[in-house]
């Protein structure tokens, strides 16, 4: 018998199997411990929201733990995760806080030339005051493809977007930054 602190030092994917194999409910708070800060930040970076973002990071993994059963195993644990976390906050400021991203999207059209930043004077602070002035959804874009690297297909179902659709909404992303962080630091 494995005791509980080589259990809580397995792999993601080795909880996993055991969770859904043994029923062993009980190792999901293992993921939980995990992962819910990082759930957390995501939400609250989206949200702008620490209450909501908390309450959001139960239902993710109210959600999860009922999904982990289609989790394949086909990309990690924290991708997969990062998905569902990424697809829940869109969804509530899609539908909530009527955010839709097109017609946001056609009311704060950008100029039609917009100088390339070298990313030697990009700073990390002040890139992420930018990144604080773009629709969430485009946030939502360049974190996930940037910082989680996650592949345009990942993304692309996350946000329920054709692949064409994400890489121009990433393009315009990039844009949009790219045209703030000029004007406000140049």
């Amino acid at each position: 018998m494995i005791n509980k602190l080589s259990v809580s030092d397995l792999p993601d994917i080795e909880i996993i199997k055991k969770i859904k194999h043994e029923h062993n409910t009980n190792l999901f708070g293992i993921l939980y411990i995990r992962y819910s800060s990082k759930v957390f930040e995501k939400c609250n970076s989206l949200l702008k929201d620490p209450v909501m973002a908390q309450e959001f990071v139960q239902d993710i993994f109210c959600k999860v733990f009922e999904k982990l059963s289609d989790f394949r195993g086909e990309s990690n644990f924290s991708t997969w995760l990062y998905s569902i976390t990424y697809n829940h906050c869109i969804e509530y400021l899609r539908v909530k806080k009527k955010m839709n991203y097109p017609d946001w999207n056609s009311s704060h059209e950008l100029p039609d030339l917009i100088d390339e930043i070298d990313d030697k004077e990009i700073s990390s602070d002040k890139l992420m005051q930018i990144m604080d002035q773009i629709h969430p959804e485009e946030k939502a874009l360049l974190t996930m493809h940037y910082i989680d690297n996650f592949p345009i297909a990942y993304i692309q179902t996350a946000l329920k977007i054709s692949e064409s659709a994400t890489k121009m909404r990433l393009k315009r992303a990039r844009e949009r930054v790219a045209y703030l962080y000029s004007q406000k630091y140049k």
